[in-house]
């Protein structure tokens, strides 16, 4: 219960301050090297060319740059000891502003440099990085939150991943790129953060140290430190009652300074107004360990009497710490390796973002199919008077659950009374009344069992010896043979039921990502011991094959658009036997090449294209090979070698706009351009494939779209090509007549005048009552913009009113902007709470992209 609450804080927290924090990651990175960036775009104003004279004393250079600039006055003053290294300046700010410019200055002549290229976009960077560009003390709040919600995600992250083998080296950081799926990207999202858990921790702590005062005070009184009041105007006059204008003159100051600090390796002078006042300087020993191991100094200029001397080796732990809470920010504390530690573990922020949202939707989207499937599957209780199966799983993400789903119903159909459960609710006990149990169990990470496994793993420990003598068993294990301890939790659990004297039907079943032999294995030795089920039918584990379709139909949908053309495309199985297919469905199509971008390869690689040669074991010409291959950068130059370099294009996927009554596979394909000419795929279908050109393509089954029975009320709301995937739908729905389905359809594109795409169609549904209600939102034909989701807050009434009679919703289209926005408005029309009630029932479905 503890890890749960835990697990639940994580992702609310990453999903809500992920975002930002991203940003904040990126721009501290961007921060780290400033100065040399800086530099860089500046050749000549940081540092000067070295010559061989005396540099300026900071007297010389005040009456220099007083010279070039009578009408402003100089606040701060900073000198290097480094070869070259120009003179910083800071100028009063004007009345109104908060800072003054920042100069520098040519350390030998004392002459006004151009300004630094970068400077300022550098300070924009910087304000949005220390305050989100907010009212500081606002933004300050939200970046000291910001902060402490990363110190959360680091520590929980560190207690979710805590690994059952904790000094297991392997465990903790070994990246494994030859995972895939789920299992990839947690090893991404978890051996990463692990890297990097340190680093934000840092990140965190010292962040929150600079943004909330609270914090600031808590940190300086456990250091023993506590702030340092300013200087007060005047502070140090000869004579407070005289209001004399006294010149500054440095002279004194400097002469006493040198006499103190003669190793010095950069001193900032703070000037004062007049020359009464005392200089604070702040100057770093040759030895200081870090940028802010600074030492402080006051002089009084009249005399050069030094007024207070604190130097950074006289401090005590407490201030030493504290000063060193910006180099440890920036990782300089561990000079140049740790900066560039601490940028890259900024810029891997993002990572987390990303990696976080997709484990989170895909454990999201498997929970919606698991109930979809119980609900589908129906009841898996106990039937008659025989005794019952028990058949328990382990499931970390949905996979084994689908499976013991799949085995009770198989089991059910052939007249074999179940019982299915989840391990989490059995105990050693519970097995004893049952004589024939079947275990489904995922393994996870290194051989470590489920989170919902880890109790019964111990009771299971902790069992008596030959308490289930009576119990014949049989498990079906599921892992990833790219882990070192590949099923390890099966394995775990059937010693487990050994040693408790339990006797198993058959050897234990391992299972890699699902490889169908295992599962067809699994169904024939359920089958020899009088258990039949049809797991590998129910679960299938191959995809669908790919075969040669003809392009028949290319229409343009939207001439004279302020948008990219849009075209409809129809495509017709060169086989007799059409295949069938469910509304929603994806198709997967194989791309070509435009013919002169190939012809113009072949001319610079001087290649026959009618060559013939042996690709992908096929023997096809060396033009046609390369049309439907990755153009290889350094190809070969001669035609079999190139040929054997080929790799294939990858798929692209479209939503179907059609249903299998209509003959033809109908697409709505939006035509994409790029800086070198037309997208890949859109481009090949919509421009240069002929008329009756092959098409390979397979359709592929979209269950987080598919459709729901034809009583059941649906709202339909997509933009541009989205409507494809509505339309589908909507064609489906239409087969079973007007009066059994309430279908209500949003969707928006620029003008009407060009992008009202199947007006005639949709107008027809709309008078013949198959559209109970049809919302148009064309953006561009007003003023204001306006948009679908626009729409659907304009109707919100009768939002409500059809989602109370339980209406199905269905969004197709962009997932930037519109699908966004959707989601927006639906959030606050119904509460978070109320989105996710939608979603939990599976009535809130979407093929977005």
């Amino acid at each position: 219960m503890f890890k749960k609450i835990w697990f639940q804080l994580h992702w609310f927290i990453g999903i809500t301050a992920g975002t930002l924090l991203m940003t904040i990651g990126v721009t501290g990175a961007v921060l780290a090297f400033r100065e040399e960036i800086m530099e860089a775009m500046s050749p000549g104003v940081m540092h000067v060319e070295v010559r061989q004279q005396a540099t300026l004393t900071p007297q010389q250079l005040l009456d220099k740059l007083h010279e070039a600039q009578p009408q402003r006055r100089v606040t701060t003053l900073t000198l290097s000891t480094d070869a070259g290294a120009s003179a910083r300046v800071v100028f009063a700010p004007p009345p109104g502003v908060r800072r003054g410019e920042a100069r520098y200055a040519d350390p030998y002549t004392g002459a006004l440099l151009p300004p630094v290229t970068g400077a300022a976009f550098f300070e924009l960077v910087e304000r949005f990085h220390r305050w989100l560009l907010l009212p500081t003390e606002i933004g300050k709040i939200v970046l000291g939150t910001l902060a402490l919600s990363l110190l959360m995600l680091a520590l929980s992250g560190l207690y979710l991943r805590w690994p059952r083998r904790p000094l297991s080296l392997r465990a903790w950081l070994r990246l494994d790129f030859q995972l895939q799926g789920r299992s990839f990207l947690w090893n991404l999202h978890s051996v990463i953060g692990t890297w990097s858990l340190v680093m934000y921790v840092l990140l965190a702590t010292t962040g929150a140290y600079w943004a909330l005062d609270w914090f600031k005070d808590g940190v300086n009184t456990l250091a023993g430190e506590s702030r340092r009041p300013p200087m007060q105007r005047g502070e140090g006059r000869k004579n407070p009652a005289s209001d004399q204008v006294v010149p500054l003159d440095l002279t004194r100051v400097w002469n006493s300074f040198l006499s103190k600090a003669p190793d010095y390796r950069s001193a900032q002078l703070r000037l004062p107004e007049q020359g009464s006042q005392p200089v604070q300087i702040f100057f770093l020993d040759h030895a200081a360990p870090h940028e802010r191991a600074r030492s402080r100094m006051v002089v009084l200029p009249q005399s050069g009497e030094i007024r207070q001397l604190e130097r950074y080796e006289d401090k005590s732990k407490g201030g030493k710490l504290i000063a060193a809470i910006y180099p440890l920010h920036m990782g300089s504390y561990f000079g140049l390796p740790g900066r560039i530690i601490m940028a890259i573990a900024s810029l891997m922020m993002p990572l987390f973002g990303i990696t976080g949202w997709l484990l989170y939707l895909d454990r999201r989207r498997k929970k919606a199919a698991l109930r979809a499937e119980r609900a589908g599957l129906g009841d898996t209780a106990n039937q008659g008077d025989a005794e019952p199966v028990l058949v328990a799983y382990a499931s970390q993400t949905g996979q084994a659950e689908r499976i013991a789903l799949h085995t009770a119903a198989g089991l059910r159909r052939s007249g074999t009374a179940v019982h299915l459960q989840s391990l989490a609710q059995c105990t050693p006990e519970s097995l004893r009344h049952h004589r024939r149990i079947l275990f489904i169990a995922s393994t996870f990470g290194e051989g470590d069992a489920p989170d919902s496994a880890r109790g019964f793993e111990k009771r299971l420990r902790q069992a008596p010896g030959q308490s289930l003598t009576h119990v014949h068993y049989a498990i079906l294990a599921l892992g990833d043979r790219h882990y070192a301890q590949f099923c390890g939790f099966g394995h775990t659990l059937d010693h487990g039921l050994r040693q408790c004297g339990a006797q198993p039907l058959f050897p234990l079943i391992e299972v890699d990502r699902m490889a169908g032999a295992a599962l067809r294995k699994w169904e024939n030795e359920l089958a020899a011991h009088g258990l039949q089920t049809r797991v590998a039918e129910l679960l299938p584990t191959t995809g669908p094959t790919w075969q040669t379709w003809r392009l028949k139909r290319r229409v343009l949908m939207n001439p004279g658009s302020q948008g990219a053309a849009l075209y409809h495309l129809e495509l017709q199985a060169q086989d007799s036997a059409l295949p069938d297919w469910q509304a929603g469905a994806l198709v997967e199509i194989l791309p070509r090449h435009a013919p002169d971008r190939v012809a113009l390869l072949l001319q610079r690689l001087q290649l026959d294209g009618a060559a013939m040669v042996k690709h992908q074991g096929q023997v096809r010409t060396l033009a046609e090979a390369l049309a439907c291959s990755v153009l290889p950068l350094h190809p070969e130059r001669q035609a079999q070698a190139l040929a054997d370099q080929l790799q294939p294009l990858a798929a692209r996927s479209y939503s179907v706009a059609s249903v299998p009554q209509d003959g033809a596979v109908h697409l709505l394909v939006r035509q994409v351009r790029h800086e070198d000419g037309l997208g890949l795929a859109s481009g090949w279908l919509t421009e240069f494939a002929p008329s009756d050109a092959a098409v390979d393509l397979r359709l592929v089954e979209n269950a987080g779209f598919a459709p729901v029975p034809a009583d059941t009320p649906a709202i339909f709301i997509g933009n541009g090509s989205g409507l494809a995937g509505l339309r589908s739908h909507l064609r489906a729905r239409l087969q079973h007549g007007e009066t059994k389905t309430r279908n209500w359809l949003l969707f928006g594109e620029r003008n009407e005048r060009a992008d009202y795409l199947y007006r005639d169609e949709l107008q027809a549904w709309l008078e013949q009552g198959h559209l109970a209600r049809l919302d148009l939102a064309f953006s561009r034909d007003q003023g204001q913009r306006l948009y679908v989701q626009d729409r659907l807050r304009e109707a919100a009434p009768e939002l409500q009113r059809w989602l109370a009679q339980g209406t199905v919703i269905y969004v197709c289209g962009s997932l930037e902007g519109m699908a966004a926005g959707v989601d927006a408005v639906l959030t606050d029309l119904l509460g978070e709470a109320g989105l996710h009630a939608l979603i939990e029932q599976n009535r809130y479905r979407r093929d977005v992209y």
